[in-house]
């Protein structure tokens, strides 16, 4: 008997449970505190690239521009494969890709094994929900493809050759801007690797270095020029468009002003102070500045194209500027709301044409307003960017004891200097002025003739 109690005994002890308090509410507050206090504490690697992710919230918010973040003719990378609206695309990649494999000097199998020697690098270039429902296989296959294609589409692209695969005008066009998309970016190490095994590697560079200055605008520099100056390669194309339209900070520290509100609304209220628009040397985004010379003043702005393109442009540039994990100085954001703030109507647009600043390829300068006035709404700049040009437009604007005269001289100097002719015709006035005021003096006060 005994021994079958102690044998219930012992078969009674696994079905005892054995009760855990759980964490309290007030305790994983704590811990998960702690832990974020010791993210921060450990030390950010500088050469970490932000990761290839969706557009914020907070901009696709605005729908009148959320088709500016979608591809329209051709999608890249895993965020919209296999679109509907970019199948014809599809179509065309494996004609593409054979003509990159074929001048690269390399079989496929070669090509491929590169980037699947490394597809756990180049996955950890996206963000993990743009990869999730995807294989390392199947990721390793879409990126060789969209790599190959890319680096020849851009390459025929500069070349003219695009007739040759029989892609439409329409087609390419569009196909141009969706590379620039932030959902529609390839890791920029995706197309090194292909390069780097291509026999045509320098030439790749080349082109791809041109295909992103013509993007860009860059009317005062030539196409197959000198490389884009980067310290270390870019996360991908948008980044590299970033780099090349902003141009190298300017290190130069500069002169604080203490007022920074802005007392003028438009370009109209500035050219009533006497301050005048001129193109800038340089047609980098940071190029602004501002001279003063007593009555009258100049802004220089760098030159820039508005065309159909222009809005996925600057909003994707934007939308990257915007992501969570990419420290930058919002340098494309600034310059949209510096831009902005000069821009209310038609009339500030037809002055930023007519002083050879702004290009209009849109339609109406009422139409290129409203999208600056658009685009330009709930952005954050940076306070620091174009802080010595608005110190300076203030002083000139705000001075008072000038106020008056600025505005008078400055109309005279429009009414009366724009053309050689006007100032001859000026000095005309004057001399007969002048010789009149001389015989009027003679007729009243005639010499003596003792």
């Amino acid at each position: 008997m005994a021994r079958n109690e102690n044998m219930a005994s012992m078969n009674e002890t696994p079905s005892r449970s054995i009760t855990i308090p759980e964490q309290s509410s007030k305790e994983k507050l704590f811990e998960n505190i702690k832990e974020a206090e010791e993210r921060l504490a450990q030390p950010q690697s500088q050469s970490s690239k932000p990761k290839i992710q969706r557009v914020p919230d907070m901009l696709r918010d605005h729908r009148k521009f959320e088709k500016y973040y979608e591809p329209r003719a051709v999608a890249i990378g895993p965020f919209h494969h296999n679109k509907a609206r970019c199948q014809l695309a599809e179509k065309f990649k494996p004609a593409l890709a054979a003509k990159f494999i074929k001048e690269s000097g390399r079989q496929a199998e070669d090509l491929h094994k590169v980037i699947e020697d490394n597809i756990s690098t180049l996955k950890d270039c996206y963000n993990e929900e743009a990869t999730r429902s995807y294989t390392d296989e199947v990721l390793t296959d879409l990126l060789f493809l969209d790599g190959c294609s890319t680096l020849q589409f851009i390459y025929s692209f500069m070349h003219h050759e695009l007739a040759s695969f029989k892609i439409k005008r329409d087609q390419v066009a569009f196909a141009k801007q969706d590379l620039f998309l932030l959902e529609n970016q390839l890791p920029y190490q995706v197309l090194e690797l292909l390069m780097q095994k291509s026999d045509k590697q320098a030439d790749l560079k080349t082109v791809i270095d041109d295909f992103v200055r013509e993007t860009a605008d860059k009317r005062t520099r030539p196409l197959g020029g000198t490389s884009i100056n980067m310290e270390e390669p870019p996360a991908h194309l948008l980044e590299l468009l970033r780099t090349e339209m902003l141009g190298p900070p300017d290190r130069h520290k500069k002169k604080k002003h203490k007022d920074r509100r802005q007392s003028f609304r438009n370009i109209q209220e500035l050219k009533a102070a006497g301050i005048h628009l001129k193109p800038s040397k340089r047609s980098t985004l940071r190029d602004i500045s501002f001279t003063s010379l007593g009555f009258v003043g100049f802004l220089s702005l760098p030159p820039i194209s508005v065309n159909d393109s222009m809005g996925p442009k600057f909003l994707n540039l934007v939308a990257y500027e915007m992501c969570p994990d990419f420290q930058n100085d919002f340098g494309v954001t600034s310059y949209i709301c510096f831009l902005d703030s000069l821009i209310d109507h038609a009339d500030d647009v037809k002055q930023l044409r007519k002083a050879g600043v702004l290009r209009n390829f849109l339609g109406s300068d009422e139409e290129v307003a409203k999208l600056f006035n658009e685009i330009g709404t709930d952005l954050v700049p940076n306070s620091e960017t174009y802080l010595s040009v608005y110190g300076q437009l203030e002083v000139h604007c705000k001075t008072k004891w000038k106020t008056k005269l600025t505005v008078w001289m400055a109309q005279f100097y429009h009414d009366h200097f724009r053309s050689p002719w006007a100032i001859m015709a000026l000095l005309g006035a004057l001399a007969v002025l002048g010789l009149t005021g001389i015989q009027t003096w003679y007729t009243i006060h005639p010499p003596s003739t003792a």
